[in-house]
C-alpha cells in the first residue's frame, strides 16, 4: 500500500517554520475563528486562496468547487455562506475565478465527461445566455477568459438573491459581495468591480 509519509514530514516542517516565527500562533488560531472573508473559489490546485492573498489560517473561510459555480440547491455552498454569514458574520464574500479554468473551457466546448455535466451544465447557461459575445472574440484564450469572467458575474448574482444574503442585508449588516479573477500567467488577482452590497443590492 502506498504512504504518504512525504506530506506528513513537510507537515511536521510547516508547524515548526510557523511556531519558530510565533510561539503562540497554534493556541490562538485553536480558541477561535473570526475571518472578516468568505472566499468561493475553485477546485483548481493552482489556485491555493489563502497563499493567493497572503492570510494566515483563520483569516480567510473558504468553500471550493469546480469553476466556482453557487447553486441555489447546493446545500454543501449554501451550508458554508450561512455559517460564514450569521455566525462568523463575515464582511466580504469573494467569488473568485481564474484563467485556465478547465471547468469552464469544458463547458464552453460541450464535453462529455460524465457525472460533471451536469455540473457544468450552470455554466454552459451562462455561455449559451452570452454566446454571440463570446464567440465575437477570435483568440480562444480570451474567449475562454470572458467567459471566466461572466461565469463570476453570475455566481455573484447567485450569491446576493441566497436567502441567507437576502435577510443579512435586512438585518443592516455590512455585507459585500465581490467577484475578482485570479491570473495564472502572473499571479495577480482582478478586482471585476461588480460588488454588491445592501445599499446597491
Amino acid at each position: 500500500m502506498a504512504t504518504l509519509d512525504h506530506l506528513f514530514a513537510n507537515n511536521r516542517k510547516w508547524a515548526q517554520r510557523i511556531k519558530a516565527a510565533d510561539p503562540q500562533f497554534f493556541d490562538t488560531l485553536a480558541r477561535q475563528q473570526s475571518p472578516k472573508y468568505l472566499w468561493i473559489g475553485c477546485s483548481d490546485s493552482r489556485v491555493p486562496a489563502n497563499e493567493i492573498v497572503d492570510l494566515l489560517p483563520g483569516e480567510l473561510f473558504v468553500h471550493r468547487n469546480v469553476a466556482n459555480v453557487v447553486v441555489h440547491t447546493d446545500l454543501n455552498c449554501l451550508s458554508v455562506l450561512q455559517y460564514a454569514v450569521d455566525v462568523l458574520a463575515v464582511e466580504h464574500v469573494i467569488v473568485c475565478g481564474h484563467s485556465g479554468c478547465g471547468g469552464i473551457r469544458a463547458a464552453m466546448a460541450g464535453a462529455s465527461l460524465g457525472l460533471i455535466d451536469n455540473w457544468l451544465r450552470h455554466v454552459q447557461d451562462v455561455y449559451e445566455r452570452n454566446r454571440d459575445d463570446i464567440d465575437a472574440i477570435a483568440a480562444e484564450p480570451s474567449r475562454l477568459d470572458r467567459l471566466c469572467e461572466l461565469n463570476v458575474a453570475a455566481q455573484v448574482r447567485h450569491v446576493c438573491q441566497t436567502t441567507i444574503v437576502q435577510d443579512g442585508w435586512r438585518r443592516h449588516q455590512s455585507l459585500t459581495i465581490h467577484g475578482w479573477i485570479y491570473s495564472l500567467q502572473d499571479g495577480l488577482l482582478r478586482d471585476l468591480h461588480i460588488a454588491e452590497s445592501a445599499a446597491r443590492g
